[in-house]
């Protein structure tokens, strides 16, 4: 099961042609991480014990709303998806009796506030160049093409 805030309810949701589901606020600038960059950060700092114990952040491409990013998507994939948003209030609710969903609202403020990601520490220290959003949408979409099943 993929509980990615953009997996299924975003890009699986847009592949079906169904309205994407966002949490919280849509127009509050999110940054969004590339796994394919997420991955090469995390062998870099593997590869240095030197590193160990400080805090990164991994190289993303520039933050956005979320609301752009899903029309950034649905341009990709070829036709127009609505934005269907999930309000804090319901989430917290129903994490009154679900063990998932009090997860997802203990992670809430990622998403009803601006959630910007600086990843210049990493930069300075071991260059940085995140996929353009434009690529990893692409890629992703390709990945969501060939392993999934429309329903």
């Amino acid at each position: 099961m993929c509980l990615s805030t953009v997996g299924e309810r975003v890009f699986g949701a847009v592949m079906r042609r169904k309205p994407a589901q966002a949490l919280g606020d849509p127009d509050q600038l999110h940054t969004y991480t590339f796994i394919d960059d997420f991955a090469r950060a995390l062998v870099v700092l593997g590869e240095r014990d030197e590193e160990l114990g400080e805090i990164w952040h991994v190289p993303s491409a520039p933050s956005i709303t979320t609301r752009q990013f899903i029309e950034l998507i649905s341009q990709q994939a070829g036709y127009q998806v609505s934005v269907q948003v999930t309000p804090g209030w319901m989430i917290r609710a129903l994490g009154l009796v679900n063990p998932t969903m009090r997860a997802v609202a203990e992670q809430l403020y990622q998403s009803e506030h601006a959630f910007v990601v600086e990843h210049r520490k990493f930069a300075r220290a071991f260059g940085a160049e995140p996929t353009p959003h434009a690529e990893a949408i692409q890629r992703t979409l390709d990945w969501f093409r060939s392993n999934t099943t429309r329903t």
